[in-house]
């Protein structure tokens, strides 16, 4: 049944290409001025971006590859410090997918003893997305991007100490 599920979207996204392709063909049939500025412009993103996006995946293989759920459980105890922080942040950061995937993994990690604030601050640092990178980089520029960066990593440790303390005093009252 799962399988006829994923075969029914990959069906729906193969056809969702093939309209997109067959409107550019109608408007190449009708209006080839207006399709060749759009091809240039994609191709122009394709050549800034696509050195970034090499380096990106990259790293997310790497970090798919090395990193394991019981190396960062043993890293995101209590007693790790501020190891602690560091790989709730950079797990938070490389994390991929849709975010409901990520919960039953949290709550079997907050169930073995990992603290909220970490659990937070990976929640947190979800908003930062290494695959937008190149396109973060393209509008606005290394300095905004870094400056942007830094903000939300150091914000995140402080969205996390005030969850932490915040789940504690609902826990204590209840």
């Amino acid at each position: 049944m799962n399988m006829k599920k994923q075969q029914k979207k990959s069906n729906k996204q193969w056809i969702f290409a093939l309209v997109v392709l067959s409107i550019y063909a109608s408007v190449y049939f009708f209006a080839p001025e207006k399709v060749l500025p759009i091809w240039v412009s994609f191709w122009k993103i394709i050549r800034q971006i696509a050195p970034i996006l090499l380096v990106v995946y990259l790293i997310m293989l790497l970090t798919n590859y090395f990193v394991d759920n019981q190396r960062l459980q043993k890293y995101m105890s209590e007693n790790a410090g501020y190891k602690a922080w560091g790989v709730s942040i950079l797990a938070g950061i490389i994390s991929v997918g849709p975010i409901y995937i990520w919960y039953p993994l949290l709550k079997d990690l907050q169930n073995k003893g990992v603290k909220d604030k970490y659990l937070a601050t990976f929640l947190y640092n979800r908003g930062i997305k290494l695959q937008w990178l190149p396109v973060l980089l393209l509008y606005f520029g290394w300095k905004y991007a870094v400056v942007l960066l830094i903000v939300m990593t150091i914000l995140s440790v402080f969205q996390g100490m005030l969850t932490e303390k915040l789940a504690s005093k609902i826990n204590s009252n209840s």
